[in-house]
């Protein structure tokens, strides 16, 4: 049985799933699917389009599937999906897709910080961890276990690959490729992450294999030719298949 407030208002056309939790002043539109074992604290809103999963938790004042801040919208018929077990915390806004793409997606076992923005059409990855007041523009792509520290800026349409770690205050109009430290001013490759993927259980030789990658990857002015050397001179494990293809699908270039 879900637990709703009588200060709480939830739209007729809300579907619910059961055990969920909803305080008060929390606003559930309609369009809205909500699963199960949800805890939605005071002042919550869930706009039109929410589609949302299992065992997530959302602190006051967050904002889930927000009109889009986009001229370009035109009332479109979008919605903005989060998955299961994310802890959603105070004043977090996400907002739903836009005929861009249709879709904003966050995924699974994701930390989302105090004041934290998510704009249109991005797609969040899983078991990230995401810094207080960090801003993502528009349709940027987030891969698995990144952790983006505090007031980090991202430009629309940039990419941030799996297992990085993001130094807070940076910004960036480029893509971050996996396994590295990004930070200083301006933002630049500052190493691999060697704690961070030792954390996730990588192998020392799967980590000196991504160091040489990113050496050999950095050694060129062309970034055409580092890769060519990855593959003369390394094993094409997954994690450097991923370097690789990382690299070479990158549309508005990686940082250096």
């Amino acid at each position: 049985m879900n637990q709703i407030s009588p200060l709480a208002f939830v739209h007729p056309e809300a579907k619910l799933g059961e055990d969920n939790i909803i305080g008060p002043f929390c606003y559930i539109d309609k369009n809205t699917v909500i699963g199960d074992h949800n805890v939605m604290q005071n002042s919550v809103t869930i706009n039109y389009g929410a589609r949302i999963g299992n065992n997530n938790e959302f602190m006051p004042g967050a904002s889930i599937s927000t009109k889009p801040q986009d001229l370009k919208f035109k009332g479109e018929d979008t919605i903005c999906e989060i998955g299961d077990n994310n802890s959603i915390r105070e004043n977090v806004t996400i907002s739903r897709g836009t005929a861009s793409k249709g879709t904003t997606i966050v995924g699974s076992n994701n930390l989302l910080m105090e004041n934290m923005h998510v704009a249109h059409d991005c797609v969040i990855g899983n078991g990230c961890i995401i810094g207080n007041s960090t801003k993502f523009a528009g349709e940027v792509v987030v891969d698995d276990n990144a952790i983006i520290s505090a007031t980090v800026l991202f430009h629309q349409f940039i990419r941030i690959g799996g297992y990085v770690m993001v130094q807070g205050g940076s910004r960036t109009s480029q893509d971050i490729p996996p396994y590295i430290i990004a930070g200083k001013e301006p933002i630049r490759y500052a190493g691999v992450n060697l704690v961070g993927l030792r954390r996730r259980g990588f192998s020392n030789e799967t980590i000196t294999l991504i160091h040489d990658a990113y050496r050999l990857l950095y050694s060129k002015g062309v970034l055409a030719e580092g890769i060519e050397e990855i593959k003369k001179n390394l094993p094409l494990i997954p994690e450097i298949q991923y370097i690789i293809d990382f690299v070479q699908s990158s549309k508005r270039g990686i940082i250096r």
